[in-house]
């Protein structure tokens, strides 16, 4: 009997396999966006959109947990448009970038974007964009990196308050498992079949195919997933490293505001330490969508008043 159900569990795992399989090859190849940098023996893919010639900072990306240059597609867009440049990647091991040495903690995050930034020719200083957990990684980079910092833009970004808060420390808990099941059922290939809602934020086509692909790969699971497991590490690194008042800061979160507390939420304490500090929650958008198409404009709100807060001397050089 034990025989015949596990031949018979075999079988559906095989067709559901064979299925996701099936669905990832009829989608066909895909050409990713931007260029591929070399950063010392491996090559990281940075995405930049708008002018060359902009007179403001280039908006530097960090996506957050699970995430890869795609997730920006659609904020590299309206930011185009009102004639801002934005440089998007993915992290080592995640999306197209070759994989890095472990651990994938911020420190070895942060020490491949001062090298990617460095490669890649473009000129700072820069206002760093963070969603999620990038945020952690943004802020050890500022702080160990001053010079390179113009300003930041927080898009429901972990800090390392957040390690203080009871209600954080639960979510991340619960968070923490989620993220080993996805990456073992990502390696299995289980997801596969899930191929066609890989884009949850609301991307232009481009980003939204790159997402899809990124969400059915059992590497960038497993990457995405060791990265998470630090979490407690990443937060207690960019609490040692000092905060600049004088940088602008928008923080710009999504959906209930008493999530986590409500004015005294963590997330809002860049804000709130800052001399040029905003905040705005917008309750009609989530956690992923507030990057889209459809519920970018608080963030777009964000960047105006990072840009307007900044000193006169401050330009790309």
């Amino acid at each position: 009997m034990l025989r015949v159900a596990a031949l018979g569990l075999t079988l559906v795992l095989a067709v559901w396999i064979g299925a996701g399989l099936v669905v990832v090859a009829l989608a066909g190849p895909i050409q990713p966006a931007g260029r591929f940098v070399d950063i010392g023996g491996r090559k990281l893919r940075l995405v930049c959109a708008g002018p060359a010639t902009s007179p403001k900072p280039t908006i530097w990306m960090e996506a957050g947990a699970w995430g890869l240059a795609a997730d920006f597609s659609a904020l590299q867009q309206r930011l185009a448009e009102q004639g801002l440049r934005s440089c998007a990647y993915d992290r080592a091991g995640l999306g197209f970038s070759d994989p890095g040495p472990r651990p994938r903690d911020s420190r070895a995050i942060a020490a491949d974007l001062e090298r990617l930034m460095t490669a890649s020719g473009e000129k700072g200083p820069f206002v760093l964009m963070a969603h999620s957990m990038a945020g952690l990684h943004i802020r050890l980079f500022a702080g160990e990196h001053p010079d390179k910092v113009a300003g930041l833009v927080l898009l429901e970004a972990a800090t390392p308050e957040m390690s203080r808060s009871p209600r954080a420390r639960k979510f991340l808990s619960r968070f923490r498992l989620i993220a080993r099941a996805v990456a073992a059922a990502n390696t299995l290939g289980l997801s596969r079949i899930a191929y066609w809602n890989g884009d949850r934020i609301g991307l232009p086509p481009q980003g939204a195919a790159e997402k899809r692909r990124a969400y059915v790969s059992g590497r960038h699971a497993r990457v995405a997933a060791q990265e998470l497991l630090l979490w407690s590490i990443d937060s207690d690194q960019a609490a040692r490293v000092a905060f600049d008042p004088r940088w602008p800061v928008a923080v710009v979160t999504a959906g209930d505001p008493a999530r986590f507390g409500g004015l005294a939420d963590p997330r809002r304490a860049p804000a709130d330490a800052s001399h040029a500090g905003y905040f705005e929650n917008d309750p009609s958008a989530g956690h992923a969508n507030l990057l889209g198409l459809d519920h970018s404009d608080a963030v777009l709100r964000g960047v105006a008043h990072v840009m307007a807060a900044l000193p006169d001397n401050v330009s790309r050089r």
